[in-house]
């Protein structure tokens, strides 16, 4: 062996090797046992970040570690190609969506391949591809024929100026993101999945994911929102007609200040009519957000009716009627009581109107019917100034409350969901067509599968703001599939959500003729590991839990749960350089390419001038506070960059990113050369303690990879190295060699295979994990610790279980314990077995 590792030589050679031998390609036919691990797959941007690579290091370490454990695994890549950044990138640059999606999967294809991963390259798909869309069509379609599409009219944030819907999350203060222009609310006509249907099942089905990390459960859950309420009718003064309202707290009715209905709702519709203020009042709504995030934030606006509606509890007293920007339609029924006590919105809307508020759940001693402050009280309680109600809690109030209505007949218990039918229409081009066709004579007609996929034309213009689909002069332009008479083609392309709920069965089977095979899939799903950031804790892993169990209802499937075992990792994190603009004071931020560190401060390589040190945050382009993973590469090689990504911060936190750090790594890489190099296949003798260390530190690693506990495994090991690095020479040295570069072989495997080429047989992702005995996980040796006068004055090392007799002669013959005794009468020796030895004198 050289003196040196040279990973730029190393790394490429391995990697030409691996990918000759296709050493990582799953076995359909195999007959060991299946592990599947997967890392959520990127969105081709152009370039992998630190944060990939941190992701996918640790899926990649447990690939080859379960592949050593004799498993057959499937670990593979691909793309989630569709979206808006690629189109946006169209009408910036000029160019089509396809070239530079594609362009940029090449790129970051070769980046990954760089950093060594035991990738299954043969099962490669983008979604963009028609060979993957053309499937999801399919599956799209039978959903439709059992039910679970339908297309309806629905609210939307439209951009006048850009032409296209908006999602909840591109409305920034009421504009369009990219245009800047006002955005309104329209109706149109969307496509939608029934998830509702399955709100249930997606909720008691968290029960069996306890391999999950509870937050991501309890948002889940939270996100579906099940709730007992109460449907009632608030009747219009000496009248039967009123507003249906749902709630979930009937027990606060009594604290009721006021009725708000939505700004669509028909009673506002119909009034609006008449009343042009009120119909100002909508328009102005209609510029709102529509997510509970922006609810809650916005100032809370209202237009008061003139109406008054009768409370269900005490007839004689009347509530007005508000339109209010914060009540949806597609919420309950699109009106509420409020109880501006217990309920911040409606607290903020009573305090801006002057409307009433009264307490009536009890917030400690604090009983008053006038509430002061403007922070609503929503904890536990027991119920005040609620007449027949006081003295109960909320949830026997809520009861009480609910059988009254259902005995009297003015409202009816009821749950309730806070999820909604997914909306899957998007008025863009780089998407998967949805495969349908309007016909003037037959309706919406499903295009029939043998004319699957329906391809996105080439021939598009993005110069014009808008859905280039709806505007090409062919593609939308066929022939209806029943009648044969002129018909369009659906011009909405599938939310990229859709393309992400299932890609992991088509990893798991790639038949040409239908998405999956299904007893693939029983061979294969559930992943066995999932590994992703916490920011698709929602809507990724619920839409992708939704399309497992829907593809099981209808027979596709014998799967519930797409993911066995879900892990989130922490992102990977650098300090931030800057200094203020002096024209405007705004700050201009500067790489750490840029910049010098020297002690506790840092200048600008260009002008030697000091910059300021900012807060250790998330990497991101715009603080520009990113690591290239190349430069790192080549400079220090993949496995210095991996070797880092798993060592000090455990994997669930953030990874503070340094420099000092990776320098680090690199030349442990080197160390352990140096150390490989020592292996003597024809050493001899014991050393039974380096044994025994090895033996533990092979066991307790395994149990660490296996609970992702990266950081662990890589103290463990940094801990064998020294004891081996320690030892004299000896068949167990060597031994603890050969087993040492094993234990690495999935964290640096290009330094492993270098080292393995001269001392093993094959490669070393083909090695099996090295072997424990039993026996020698047990210590037979203990430290005794020996006090005088209960300080500690020496110390024993014995065979484990030594009688207490022997323990006090060994004890009383230390040259130590006799000069701390100084010739005094020992009165007495205390012998704790495998502990401790006490000697009064």
């Amino acid at each position: 062996m050289s003196e040196r590792f040279e990973p730029s030589v190393a790394d490429v050679r391995w990697q030409r090797v691996w990918d000759e031998k296709q050493s990582f390609r799953a076995d359909d036919a195999s007959t060991k046992p299946r592990s599947y691990v997967l890392e959520m797959f990127p969105y081709p941007s152009g370039r992998i970040h630190i944060g990939h690579v941190r992701n996918y290091t640790m899926g990649d370490v447990l690939a080859r570690y379960k592949r050593m454990k004799g498993f057959e695994v499937l670990h593979p890549m691909g793309w989630d190609a569709f979206g808006m950044p690629a189109e946006n990138a169209a009408m910036e640059k000029g160019v089509h969506p396809g070239g530079w999606t594609r362009e940029n999967i090449a790129n970051m294809k070769a980046q990954l391949k760089r950093l060594g991963f035991a990738l299954d390259w043969s099962r490669e798909l983008a979604t963009c591809e028609p060979e993957y869309y053309g499937h999801e069509q399919a599956l799209f379609l039978d959903l439709y024929a059992n039910g679970l599409v339908y297309r309806k009219e629905s609210a939307v944030n439209w951009d006048p100026v850009d032409m296209t819907v908006l999602a909840n999350e591109q409305v920034i203060d009421g504009r369009g993101w990219r245009s800047g222009a006002l955005v309104e609310k329209r109706k149109l006509s969307q496509w939608f999945l029934k998830i509702t249907d399955f709100a249930d099942e997606l909720i008691e089905g968290l029960g069996s994911l306890d391999t999950w990390p509870e937050k991501v459960r309890l948002m889940q859950e939270n996100w579906i929102g099940k709730s007992q309420g109460l449907r009632a009718k608030f009747h219009f003064v000496d009248s039967q007609d009123g507003i249906e309202v749902y709630t979930t707290r009937p027990d606060t009715l009594f604290g009721a200040s006021f009725v708000a209905i939505a700004a669509d709702h028909p009673v506002a519709q119909q009034m609006a009519a008449n009343a042009p203020e009120l119909a100002a009042f909508i328009e102005e709504c209609k510029r709102g957000g529509t997510t509970a995030a922006e609810l809650e934030t916005a100032e809370k606006l209202g237009f008061n009716t003139g109406l008054s509606v009768e409370h269900p509890l005490k007839k004689a007293w009347r509530l007005p009627v508000y339109v209010a920007n914060f009540v949806l339609m597609d919420y309950g029924t699109g009106a509420v009581f409020a109880c501006p006590a217990h309920d911040q919105r409606d607290l903020d809307f009573a305090r801006k109107y002057e409307l009433p508020v009264t307490r009536v759940v009890a917030d400690g001693d604090e009983t008053g019917s006038t509430f002061h402050g403007n922070e609503a009280y929503t904890g536990p309680g027991r119920i005040v100034n609620s007449e027949w109600l006081d003295g109960m809690g909320v949830d026997e109030a809520k009861a009480a409350v609910i059988a009254k209505a259902q005995h009297e007949g003015w409202g009816q218990g009821e749950t309730q969901y806070r999820l909604r039918d997914w909306g899957v229409s998007r008025q863009r081009y780089w998407g998967t067509p949805i495969p349908f066709i309007h016909c003037g004579t037959c309706g919406v007609v499903p295009v029939p599968k043998a004319q699957l996929p329906v391809t996105l034309p080439e021939d598009v213009d993005f110069q014009t703001p808008g859905n280039p689909l709806l505007r090409h002069p062919t593609w939308k332009d066929v022939s209806c599939p029943q009648c044969n008479g002129p018909a369009q083609r659906e011009t909405d392309t599938l939310d990229t959500f859709v393309d992400s709920s299932w890609y992991f069965l088509r990893f798991a089977s790639q038949p040409a003729d239908k998405p999956f095979d299904p007893e693939q899939i029983a061979k294969w799903l559930p992943v066995e590991q999932y590994i992703g950031g916490i920011e698709h804790a929602i809507l990724h892993l619920l839409y992708a839990r939704f399309w497992t169990r829907a593809l099981k209802r209808i027979g596709l499937i014998d799967v519930a749960e797409p993911f066995g075992s879900l892990f989130t990792q922490g992102m990977v994190t650098h300090e931030t350089y800057e200094r203020k603009n002096p024209e405007n004071g705004q700050p201009v931020f500067f790489s750490p390419a840029e910049v010098e560190r020297s002690g506790e401060g840092a200048t600008l390589r260009a002008d030697g001038a000091p910059v300021e040190i900012g807060r250790v945050i998330k990497m991101s382009k715009s603080k520009k506070n990113v690591v290239d993973p190349d430069e790192i590469v080549a400079t220090y090689g993949a496995d210095a960059i991996r070797w880092f990504m798993l060592s000090d911060s455990p994997p669930e936190r953030d990874l503070p990113w340094s420099a000092a750090g990776i320098e680090g790594c690199g030349k442990f890489v080197q160390r352990l050369w140096r150390l490989f190099a020592q292996y003597d296949a024809a050493a001899t003798g014991e050393d039974k303690p380096l044994d025994r260390k090895r033996n533990q530190t092979v066991a307790l690693v395994a149990e660490d990879i296996e609970a992702l506990s990266f950081n662990k495994a890589v103290a463990r090991i940094y801990e064998l190295t020294s004891a081996i690095e320690k030892a004299a020479p000896s068949a167990s040295r060597s031994q603890a060699i050969k087993a040492l570069l094993l234990l690495v072989a999935p964290m640096m495997p290009h330094l492993a295979e270098e080292a393995w080429s001269t001392i093993g047989e094959n490669l070393v992702a083909e090695a099996l994990w090295p072997e424990v005995d039993p026996a020698l996980l047990v210590e037979d040796e203990v430290t005794i610790a020996v006090q005088v006068k209960g300080k500690l004055r020496d110390t024993l090392t014995v065979a484990k279980g030594t009688p207490g007799s022997e323990l006090e002669a060994l004890a009383l013959a230390s040259e130590k314990v006799q000069r701390a005794i100084d010739g005094a009468e020992v009165k007495k020796v205390i012998v704790v077995p495998d502990r401790l030895v006490n000697i009064v004198a």
